[in-house]
């Protein structure tokens, strides 16, 4: 146990990059528009989705390679492919994410009448200075703060409203089918990003190898710990993402389910009908503490994020070009990506909807293809035996990958047909 507290840090960053907007906004939008029967997708999607992430860090740590050099290792195609999907998500993603942490940021500084696209501005900038003067380190320290904190304001506000228990239906609500058309597309949309995108897995990879490097930097010899512990810590992380989305869940099934009241698609709309849901069951002396916590949440986000989709650019110019010769630096991307985002946000005027929409989409659809390559890395012939998957792991990963291509080839029949 002692090792795994050492070993601290990659299954958190993915925990708290998970609890974004899969969690804040898609969990606790589905309890609140379908009820309590949503739980069954968000559970579903957690347990065929494990296998490929578990098989980066598992990757990772018998090679000491990231997943990006797996993927080469398999062939420069596959990279290539994986080089395109991340540019696709990255076009959406931090927009979707930074949007809506803009829109939680207003209702702290009510005062201020700006707008969510120049809030949103301010973030790219703050965000951008942190990671490129602190790099993973501040990144680790602020992320296990605000994780700690916010797991605790969501078991007190999660345990008041359970003791509270549901609001009273109106008298005029009708239940919303979620076999229905649009149903059917949110539940996808959710399982889609829950507990966050599969291109993610590379991302977990890389944070593993980064985290070993500052543990012999420390003099923490990384290489004692056993696989064993590697992947006791990401499950760590793992679980806990899944039992927060459950969390997220029942405070939008208590507090709004049967009042007929909808989420809104504008980002501080929705910040305030969210942070509201959370008061309602604690006290209006809680709103400002509930604002900051939710804020908190999506700022440490974007900052796993950012910082996760610049490493994997990086990465990618090193595998794919010569390492020695390369200019490219980690600054580099962080300023591209901030621009890019933000670039994205303004031409959609800020709708918050949309790009959710797009990004879960990219997300949906993308999955299958990044599961296969996740599969093949860890079952080629030079995967030492002791490091093997399990059978029963490498079946699931299998259900996982026809799964979701069924869904995947619906969404998109649904949507671009």
């Amino acid at each position: 146990m002692r090792k795994i507290l050492s070993q601290l840090g990659p299954g958190l960053l993915f925990a708290s990059m998970s609890i974004g907007t899969s969690h804040l906004v898609l969990s606790t939008k589905a309890g609140a528009q379908y009820g309590w029967i949503m739980i069954f997708p968000i559970l579903l999607a957690n347990i065929l989705k494990y296998p490929f992430f578990e098989f980066g860090i598992r990757y990772t740590h018998t090679f000491k390679k990231s997943l990006l050099e797996g993927y080469a290792d398999l062939g420069k195609k596959y990279l290539w492919a994986y080089t395109i999907i991340t540019i696709v998500s990255a076009l959406t993603l931090l927009a979707a994410l930074y949007i809506v942490t803009a829109g939680l940021l207003k209702q702290l500084f009510s005062w201020a009448h700006f707008t969510d696209t120049t809030v949103a501005l301010f973030l790219f900038i703050g965000i951008s200075g942190v990671l490129i003067i602190g790099r993973y380190k501040a990144l680790e320290g602020v992320v296990k703060i605000l994780l700690a904190l916010l797991t605790v304001a969501l078991i007190i506000t999660t345990a008041t409203v359970l003791f509270k228990g549901p609001i009273e239906s109106a008298p005029q609500f009708k239940s919303q089918s979620v076999w229905s058309e649009v149903g059917l597309l949110f539940m996808i949309g959710l399982m889609g990003w829950m507990p966050t995108a599969v291109e993610a897995s590379s991302w977990v990879s890389l944070w593993r190898l980064e985290k070993d490097k500052k543990n012999q930097k420390d003099k923490n010899n990384s290489a004692d710990n056993s696989l064993k512990d590697t992947l006791a810590e990401f499950n760590l992380g793992y679980l806990l993402t899944a039992i927060l989305a459950v969390f997220f869940l029942v405070i939008g099934w208590f507090t709004l389910y049967g009042s007929g009241i909808e989420m809104s698609a504008n980002a501080s709309i929705f910040a305030e009908q969210l942070i509201q849901m959370f008061t309602i069951h604690i006290g209006d002396w809680s709103y400002f503490f509930i604002a900051l916590a939710a804020f908190a949440t999506m700022f440490s986000t974007c900052m796993t994020a950012h910082d996760a989709i610049a490493r994997v650019g990086l990465d990618t110019i090193k595998v794919l070009g010569n390492e020695t010769t390369t200019k490219w630096r980690y600054e580099y991307f962080i300023i591209l990506l901030a621009i890019i985002n933000f670039m994205v946000i303004w031409l959609a005027g800020g709708q918050m909807g949309a790009l959710v929409a797009l990004a879960t989409f990219v997300s949906f659809v993308f999955a299958p293809a990044v599961g296969l390559l996740n599969h093949k890395v860890v079952t080629q012939k030079n995967m030492p035996k002791d490091a093997m998957a399990p059978k029963w792991l490498i079946f699931l990963s299998y259900v996982g990958m026809v799964f979701l291509s069924i869904f995947a080839l619906y969404y998109c029949y649904e949507v671009l047909l």
